[in-house]
């Protein structure tokens, strides 16, 4: 049978968005050039999947350590960042695990299901975050592990680096910084890894999302106990030989990221000109914005065939808001028209 408290819970919900201009995922909207997918088809073609792939994944390890200046012993590899998220949750130290409010939702989801506390603080109304009183909350709820979305989901927002290093300084407990938006940021906290503190990132937002990978960058010893928590085999051949191919392009995704910034600029100047609106500061490849008829606009936006994602919830910071991914060019006038006949 199953638990009581797994009965009660809701499952992760993602929309039907066949026939729709989908901005509701974060991911990137643009496709692989042409000579690059031809070579990385031919590539998978020649993998031997009638054996399991390699279960210590060394070569992946050592090409994304190159690229992020550390040791290959210094990296965790999971099914998507959700995956690392998981291990970190099954094998730190009792206590609670410590998270802003609103943040990335699978932090809470995943500790409900591995049976773990959840200590949240609300951010400010400007979504800003109290490094002290967080410290505080930490301290106060006996916290063992704390999450930290830099830029953070779904404000948008990227939280001081003053902030995050008071937090990183006077913790005791392991703290991770999530930089899943990290390739659209003007700034990353990759320095601030240490004994207690870890780096969690994913191929997702750059262009891969289908891969379904993501990595933790740490101390070679904790990644090494984490290790013991990972499923074997947890990460496919094809998976691995993309990855590692697409690492040796990995200039195609970054030019792809700067057209991304770009538009979101654009966008952010656009909405920002309309009257009804508010536009919150993004360093992510998304803006948080809040209007008084949330519900009505993602519907009407919905019959104008756009997906967005509502955020709207009375009562909370959240509450007027929706969030819109920066899309291609075209998507994105069609949704900024759309907007405009709805608020």
């Amino acid at each position: 049978m199953i638990r009581s408290d797994i009965r009660s819970l809701t499952a992760y919900h993602v929309p039907d968005s066949s026939g729709l201009i989908k901005l509701d995922a974060m991911e990137n909207p643009y496709t692989l050039p042409d000579n690059l997918r031809s070579e990385w088809s031919h590539l998978l073609s020649s993998s031997n999947i009638n054996r399991y792939p390699d279960a210590d994944m060394l070569d992946l390890r050592r090409r994304i350590a190159e690229r992020e200046g550390v040791d290959a012993d210094q990296v965790l590899i999971g099914n998507g960042s959700d995956e690392i998220i998981q291990m970190l949750i099954m094998a730190a130290d009792p206590g609670a695990c410590a998270v802003p409010k609103p943040t990335f939702v699978m932090y809470e989801h995943i500790a409900k299901w591995l049976k773990r506390p959840v200590a949240s603080m609300p951010l400010k109304a400007d979504f800003s975050l109290d490094a002290m009183a967080f410290l505080n909350m930490c301290a106060r709820e006996k916290a063992s592990l704390a999450f930290l979305s830099c830029p953070n989901n779904p404000t948008g927002n990227m939280w001081p680096r003053e902030d995050v290093q008071q937090i990183a300084d006077n913790f005791r407990g392991l703290l991770i910084i999530d930089e899943a938006y990290g390739p659209f940021a003007t700034d990353t906290y990759r320095d601030m890894i240490t004994r207690n503190v870890m780096l969690l990132r994913t191929f997702s937002k750059l262009g891969m999302a289908g891969l379904r990978l993501g990595y933790a960058l740490g101390d070679a010893a904790i990644i090494a106990d984490l290790n013991k928590v990972r499923l074997p085999y947890n990460i496919n051949s094809l998976t691995q030989l993309s990855a590692s191919f697409f690492l040796e392009h990995y200039a195609v995704f970054e030019e792809q990221a700067k057209m991304i910034c770009q538009e979101r600029e654009r966008m952010s100047t656009a909405l920002s000109a309309l009257d009804k609106l508010e536009v919150f500061p993004s360093q992510a490849n998304f803006l948080l914005l809040r209007v008084a008829n949330a519900t009505a606009v993602f519907e009407g936006l919905k019959q104008a065939g756009i997906l967005i994602k509502n955020l709207h919830a009375k009562g909370s910071l959240l509450e007027g808001c929706l969030r819109v991914t920066i899309g291609l060019p075209e998507e994105n006038d069609r949704f900024v028209n759309a907007l405009k006949e709805l608020i």
